[in-house]
């Protein structure tokens, strides 16, 4: 699944390649001298900060609650209102404030009582105005209400901090035997400390840790509330057809089983369960809007489990976790689990922990569960796949020191994009495999190598810019006996709204078949142009993060010339 939060963050990442986002205040320098003078001039002169601009006019404010009140007595919009009358979460807030912004620009009316929410759109989680504080602030104010109603220690908290005041990252000793510290570990005296390259150690506190869980939950689930996330998941024909074909196309398996589908959405799935002839189809979604979407669906299309319509299809609107307290069902009484549970990079978002525990609890012994297997590939990628092109020629200009300022911010942030098969410049290799019916929920954290050839009808060395992941998940004949099928995400097959996920190395290492190496005297450093590598070896360890529903990866990379010479390349930590 894709959440807003990640499509967001996709979409910032991207705009760096457009000639209209925040490159453009950059001096020759590099510094951002000229954007904070223009800051500073917008100001009243005294030296206060007006950091927050109304949504409808030209006064600026130093807080959010001084705006918004503002907004309510001089232009009747009350947006706390607006917010607790339509129950809108903290994804929908945000994309309401760009929405007005964006109708203000255009001298439209903003009406929050249209019943089709014009805002709930994808396009307005993308900021309308990129240095608009207000999105980043809005919901401060309620954080702070909630951690007063929760007895929040914030002097205990702050006295811990000041202990780890002068801690660094230089204080971290990182070796290549080092794996990355998730929120599944231990924690000494309550914290516990993440390091990320070139970043001051983070520090998380356990008693912060349960809140912050539950945020993170409301928002990630709050998130599937928009049609638009899952109108993109259903038009995912390759992600669709591969769950439809497994459920209708093995009537061995669904005729007169029990089914469980975990994160129903829509209900898509259970829909293609019950058509399959399923006795029962218990569908579990956690966001409540959602829930009731899918109930009504199932009772449009006259499944759903009620003296009206006599079907098999009943909606839990409940985390599987806590399933017990909303329906009733006994433990290892399904004979079918299935779930669409991937993210990028397939695990980012930690669903897959939800499916197992439901396959631990909920499924008998010997039942299916859909899909069966997941794995993750590797694969090398050049210049093609970069925006170095682009910026290269721009109308005829040069404007390649954008693309390299690009390229150096990708090498911190991960990036999901679609690439294409034509830009690889090496072949695909296996990074981890997974057996879904068989794996404990600590396998989801993993460290692994693999080796990236190039491709053998290379002519001449090629640079490789970084790797991009990308993941297949098969439903085999183990439980798909008639119709076994695979989803795949490969470069090398139709796009998918997955797409894939690309880290991008710090330094390009020079790579060439052995066909070109063999036989000339090679000087230089591995990996250069003046020797290139004849593979690379590559370290990969994935980790739940501190940050609930994210998840850290680090990636080392070695070139390995013709001769078994060696070059390491220092490691890298991305977080998604």
């Amino acid at each position: 699944m894709a959440a807003a939060a990640t499509k967001m963050v996709k979409n910032e990442l991207i705009s760096h390649s457009d000639d209209d986002d925040t490159e453009e205040n950059f001096s020759e320098d590099g510094d951002w001298g000229d954007w904070e003078a223009g800051v500073e001039e917008d100001g009243d002169g005294d030296g206060s900060e007006s950091d927050f601009l109304c949504l409808f006019c030209e006064s600026h404010f130093v807080s959010c609650a001084l705006l918004f009140e503002h907004c309510r007595v001089s232009h009747a919009f009350d947006f706390h209102g607006v917010r607790k009358e339509l129950k809108l979460d903290f994804y929908s807030s945000f994309k309401l404030i760009n929405f007005v912004r964006s109708q203000v620009a255009e001298n439209k009316a903003v009406d929050v009582k249209d019943v089709n929410f014009p805002w709930d759109d994808e396009k307005y989680l993308k900021p309308f105005w990129q240095e608009d504080s207000l999105l980043y602030s809005f919901a401060d104010d309620e954080e702070e209400e909630e951690e007063e109603e929760e007895g929040l220690d914030r002097e205990g908290l702050m006295e811990d901090l000041q202990k780890l005041g002068d801690l660094s990252i230089d204080d971290v000793s990182v070796n290549k035997d080092v794996t990355l510290i998730s929120n599944k570990q231990s924690c000494v005296d309550g914290l516990v400390v993440v390091n990320g390259k070139d970043e001051e150690a983070r520090v998380c506190d356990e008693r912060l840790a349960g809140r912050n869980v539950r945020k993170v939950n409301e928002n990630y689930f709050g998130s599937y509330s928009s049609f638009g996330i899952h109108k993109e998941m259903i038009s995912d024909k390759v992600r669709t057809e591969a769950y439809r074909d497994a459920l209708l196309k093995n009537p061995s398996l669904l005729s007169g089983s029990v089914v469980m589908d975990v994160g129903c959405g829509t209900g898509i799935l259970s829909l293609f369960a019950a058509q399959a002839g399923a006795s029962r189809v218990v569908a579990v979604e956690a966001s409540e809007k959602m829930a009731k979407v899918a109930t009504k669906i199932a009772k449009d299309n006259k499944v759903f489990n009620d003296s009206e319509h006599n079907g098999v299809l009943e909606v839990a609107q409940s985390m599987v976790e806590e399933l017990e307290n909303s329906i009733k069902i006994q433990p290892q009484s399904v004979d079918v689990l299935v779930s669409e549970w991937m993210g990028y990079c397939l695990l980012y978002e930690s669903m897959l922990t939800s499916v197992l525990y439901a396959r631990d609890r909920w499924l008998k012994p010997g039942g299916a569960i859909l899909p069966d297997t997941a794995t993750m590939f590797v694969a090398g990628f050049g210049k093609g796949a970069t925006s170095l092109p682009f910026w290269g020629d721009v109308y005829g200009f040069d404007m390649s020191s954008i693309g390299k300022e690009v390229l150096e911010d990708t090498a911190r942030i991960p990036v999901v994009d679609v690439i294409e098969d034509r830009d690889l410049v090496t072949g695909p290799a296996l990074l981890k495999a997974f057996d879904l019916a068989t794996m404990k929920p600590d396998e989801v954290d993993f460290t692994e190598t693999a080796t990236l050839e190039p491709i053998e009808s290379e002519t001449e060395a090629r640079l490789c810019h970084g790797v991009v992941l990308w993941f297949d998940t098969g439903f085999t004949d183990r439980f798909c006996k008639e119709n076994p099928t695979v989803l795949s995400t490969s470069p090398y097959t139709p796009p998918t709204h997955w797409a894939q996920t690309v880290l991008t190395f710090q330094e390009p290492i020079s790579l060439a078949p052995d066909t070109v190496l063999s036989g000339a005297d090679r000087s230089g450093a591995i990996g250069t142009e003046e020797s290139p590598a004849s593979s690379i070896h590559l370290r990969v360890s994935v980790a739940r993060a501190s940050e609930h529903r994210s998840i850290d990866v680090s990636l080392e990379a070695t070139g390995v010339s013709l001769n078994g010479q060696k070059r390491c390349w220092p490691v890298q930590i991305f977080n998604l």
